[in-house]
């Protein structure tokens, strides 16, 4: 079995903006293709292109329906489309890791990262039953358990420019969803932006204390409640841009033109 540290240096992880993911999968082609590529075994596909394809990511965005709840502004809100990326959360107290009868699981004193050694992975699953969410998945064709490493081999290369040196998911995103730092540092944006929008954890009942982070959906229809309450006052119109005309007189040759138009 693995010790999990008593304290790690960092805690590096992802913060997660549930109202700003569009769900286009950015994130899990990215992730797939990095971990494809670099740290450890291939992330291998089974029957990609047949009937019943399967294979193994290190990251999934499943999409609800939700109907959030009546107040007294609205008796019925407009139902909302959350899409929820998922992967493993780098838990402090993370299960995964203590089940692990051969150490190949271990949580990093240095970042706090959850890793797994391949070499002496055995594929038995215990840490698969043990992760409350669901983040491990056993490679088919390689026999050892997979899952999130936040892109190490990515974070820590100095070869690459700075605005590269954080999670695949993160540097693809084209949203803007996704968040990397040290959440364990009150002062870094991603520690402030938690603070700043309320952000929760996933299924703290589990008591798993995981260092990502999600930042809840705003009520989709707030604006049209703003737009409601000062009707006819004039503090609120939001086609205002678009039907203000570009010029009072048209001038050049359009100006010519319509002069000359006019005369016939």
């Amino acid at each position: 079995m693995t010790t999990l540290p008593s304290k790690t240096e960092k805690k590096l992880g992802l913060v997660i903006d549930l109202d700003t993911c569009v769900g286009c999968h950015a994130c899990v082609v990215s992730c797939k293709g990095w971990n494809t590529q670099n740290y450890g075994a291939p992330l291998s596909d089974q029957e990609p292109y047949g009937a019943d394809p399967s294979g193994t990511f290190l990251n999934r965005v499943h999409s609800y329906e939700v109907q959030p709840l009546a107040d007294s502004a609205k008796v019925q809100p407009a139902a909302q489309l959350i899409h929820f990326p998922k992967s493993c959360l780098h838990c402090e107290d993370a299960p995964c890791v203590t089940v692990c009868p051969t150490g190949a699981s271990y949580k990093r004193t240095e970042d706090g990262i959850v890793l797994v050694n391949e070499s002496d992975c055995i594929g038995c699953g215990l840490c698969a039953w043990a992760c409350p969410y669901g983040a491990r998945e056993l490679d088919q064709a390689e026999g050892v358990m997979k899952k999130c490493t936040l892109c190490v081999d990515r974070i820590y290369n100095d070869n690459l420019p700075e605005v590269d040196r954080v999670p695949a998911c993160v540097r693809t995103c084209p949203a803007g969803a996704r968040h990397f730092g040290d959440l364990g540092d009150p002062d870094s944006d991603v520690s402030r932006l938690v603070a700043d929008r309320g952000g929760m954890d996933l299924m703290p009942e589990q008591g798993t204390k995981p260092v990502n982070k999600y930042l809840p959906p705003r009520p989709k229809d707030q604006m049209d409640r703003s737009a409601e309450a000062t009707q006819g006052e004039g503090d609120i119109d939001v086609l205002a841009p678009f039907l203000a005309p570009v010029a009072e007189e048209p001038k050049g040759f359009l100006g010519w033109l319509d002069r000359t138009l006019e005369k016939i």
